[in-house]
């Protein structure tokens, strides 16, 4: 009797034994979502999501391992992001990081209670999105890239290195919120620099190959690209049709200088990037959006292609290849 009763306890034993784990698994919380809202694509912003990822990791998130991200990518047509916003709602998430302009309006149309963090390269105070940089309050916070601020810089850096050009072009998406800011600015330096400043509407991928055509009719010094979202996702055919019609051009980003662009010149999307990264980790580790700064990147990047310069027969002063931060030779 006594050793049924000791083996019926061993079977019980090893029956409670075989459902730990799954209780200890049932007990386990479910890993923090991220929505990340982006109005371009996800292969031209893959540096820039790198470095979002590398932000996560310093502040103790490793997706995949404590966190996981639900990504939401609009392929540069802005009309779907309310959509996409919506569609990230319903993935439950702790925080969302909207990574572009139009992805942050939209995300903050979306939800009054999640917390939202951007990046973008307009003011946030002027578009009502917060109540000042220091506290921002509500449920955003984020960075500012420099991006319209220096729109006009592109302009002198340009004029610098040709300094006999008269007349220079400015594609531009008219669907972009910033482009009214953007173009105000460039029309006033290229007043102070005594250049007429041709603008040219583009919001396609057929438009923009029409722009560089005219603007290679109306005999263009150079061109100086608009800032947008639609522009950093066809680096490869603005860097190709800059060698195509022969025209200088300087746009923001490095990818477009890579991609055969003249020069690039504008505030460091990695390094905003990596900034929203912490910040999302931190709001994940208990942080109140309304009571984080919103971070200002002052990270200036002036990237030259030497082998572009070299095939439009461009030569670049020292003044101007001592500031670059990369030369691509």
């Amino acid at each position: 009797m006594i050793a049924k009763l000791k083996r019926r306890t061993f079977i019980t034993l090893l029956g409670g034994a075989a459902a730990w784990p799954l209780a200890a698994s049932a007990q386990q919380p479910a890993m923090p979502v991220v929505g990340f809202l982006n109005g371009g694509t996800p292969v031209g912003y893959a540096p820039y999501v790198a470095a979002f990822r590398e932000g996560l990791r310093r502040a103790g998130y490793v997706e995949g391992q404590n966190v996981a991200i639900e990504y939401r990518w609009a392929q540069g047509q802005y009309d779907r992001l309310p959509a996409l916003a919506a569609e990230l709602l319903r993935s439950q998430p702790t925080v969302i990081a909207a990574t572009s302009t139009r992805a942050m309006f939209a995300a903050k149309a979306a939800t009054t209670t999640i917390p939202i963090v951007f990046t973008t390269g307009s003011d946030p105070v002027k578009r009502g999105l917060v109540a000042s940089l220091a506290r921002p309050g509500g449920n955003l916070t984020g960075v500012v890239t420099l991006s319209v601020e220096v729109a006009a810089k592109r302009l002198e850096v340009a004029h610098q290195l040709l300094p006999a050009a008269t007349m220079m072009a400015l594609p531009v998406n008219p669907t972009d919120p910033n482009t009214e800011i953007v173009s105000s600015d460039l029309q006033a330096a290229a007043r102070t620099l005594g250049v007429e400043l041709r603008t040219l509407l583009a919001s396609s991928e057929r438009e923009i190959d029409d722009a560089f055509a005219a603007a290679a009719q109306l005999r263009a010094g150079a061109l100086v690209i608009g800032s947008d979202v639609f522009f950093n996702t066809r680096s490869e055919q603005l860097g190709a049709l800059t060698l195509r019609h022969a025209l200088p051009t300087i746009y923001q980003y490095r990818a477009f200088a890579a991609a055969g662009g003249l020069m690039s010149y504008s505030g460091s999307n990695s390094d905003s990037y990596r900034t929203a990264g912490i910040y999302v980790g931190r709001i994940l580790s208990g942080a109140k959006p309304a009571e984080l700064p919103v971070e200002q990147s002052t990270k200036v990047e002036l990237i030259i292609n030497l082998k572009t310069a070299k095939a439009l027969g461009i030569t670049f002063p020292i003044t101007l290849l001592g500031r670059a931060d990369e030369v691509i030779e």
